[in-house]
């Protein structure tokens, strides 16, 4: 049983929050609490395995405390947020700080969304029980999908593969990017340490629409890239860093020797949209081998068919390995389809792009 303590200010979200968590067999909200003070003494009280907090309280906000509490205890804690621009950016704060996911706040009129709702919010505080602290502790990822999640759709609702292998002269080397939970620090550290001349890069990372932008904004301060969120139609240029926006699918279309950002509004695949997948086959079916795949922590399974297809498209691939992982399954799934033909701690990730690219290069 997953014991949960709920963190908000809004009484009626608190008790949102119980009512969906407390439907599954396997949670247990043993308390609830409207601000850090109380939620201070009721950690030491009840023990939790799981947090969720909300970003934005009086007393003291969500990031003051989540500071606190992974400095005296680190725990696995879900964010609530906002969608709004002020709450993307508190929110990257609180997933800096080692908290483990995040999802929006539950709306008030939201009875048509429920069910999805509440089979995303159980699924990530079933990961967070399992997923790694400040990165660095156990991690034994359960996937857990509730009934009532929607239909997992394959890459082939937005595009169909393309079998041939690709050969093309004359054409930059692509680096191709997919993640999720915890991606939002791992795509940064990796960024980090890639320089102003690395070739062109297209990023798929699970993340709400208003938090793409503040996400690739942040990255771009820190990154000697330019790192953006993706437009449709513009050109991949080497040193820029393409993020897909949170609400849509992002392909790479070939045209003659360059690459270009195409957006997709389709169904989700994989329930994500963007989805991993299908950006990692439309890199397949536009630059084959003169392509780099990377897959990073996160949750589930999207990707690892697609960088399989760019494996077997003559790219070479990589995976982010389970110690400093903070959820083994998007990677874990692609090793087991043996579409992965390095796993490496992620502070290596940039040198092995680097070193690959400079071999297409060659």
């Amino acid at each position: 049983m997953i014991k949960v303590l709920i963190i908000d200010d809004s009484a009626l979200v608190r008790k949102m929050l119980t009512e969906i968590l407390n439907s599954d067999k396997d949670i247990e909200v043993v308390g609830v609490a409207p601000d850090p003070y109380v939620a201070r003494e009721k950690i030491k009280k009840l023990s939790p395995d799981v947090l969720t907090l909300d970003v934005e309280m009086p007393r003291m906000d969500g990031i003051s405390f989540l500071k606190n509490l992974m400095r005296l205890r680190p725990m696995p804690v879900v964010m609530v947020s906002t969608l709004t621009e002020e709450g993307a950016e508190i929110t990257l704060d609180a997933m800096e700080l080692g908290a483990i996911d995040f999802i929006t706040k539950p709306k008030l009129d939201f009875a048509n969304a429920i069910e999805d709702y509440a089979s995303e919010l159980i699924e990530k505080v079933k990961m967070a029980k399992h997923a790694r602290v400040n990165q660095y502790r156990d991690n034994k990822t359960r996937q857990a999908l509730a009934s009532s999640a929607p239909k997992k759709l394959s890459a082939d609702a937005i595009l169909s593969l393309n079998n041939k292998q690709s050969n093309y002269k004359l054409t930059d080397t692509i680096i191709a990017i997919g993640a999720s939970t915890g991606g939002t620090e791992a795509i940064k550290d990796v960024l980090q340490a890639m320089p102003a001349n690395s070739p062109g890069i297209v990023i798929a990372q699970h993340i709400p629409p208003n938090f793409s932008r503040s996400f690739a904004e942040r990255v771009n301060k820190l990154s000697a890239l330019n790192v953006s969120e993706a437009v449709d139609g513009q050109q991949v240029l080497p040193g820029h860093a393409y993020v897909a926006p949170g609400d849509r699918h992002l392909l790479v279309e070939r045209s003659g020797a360059r690459y270009i950002c195409r957006l997709n509004d389709g169904e989700l695949v994989n329930r994500h949209k963007p989805s991993v997948n299908v950006l990692f086959r439309s890199v397949a079916n536009q630059a084959g081998r003169n392509a780099i795949g990377t897959i990073l922590t996160g949750m589930g399974d999207d990707g690892a068919e697609g960088l399989l297809e760019m494996k077997q498209t003559g790219a070479m691939t990589i995976a982010q390995d389970e110690q400093t992982s903070v959820v083994w399954g998007m990677p874990g799934s692609a090793v087991k389809l043996q579409a992965v033909d390095c796993i490496l701690p992620l502070q290596a990730i940039a040198g092995k792009l680097l070193e690959f690219s400079m071999d297409k290069a060659a």
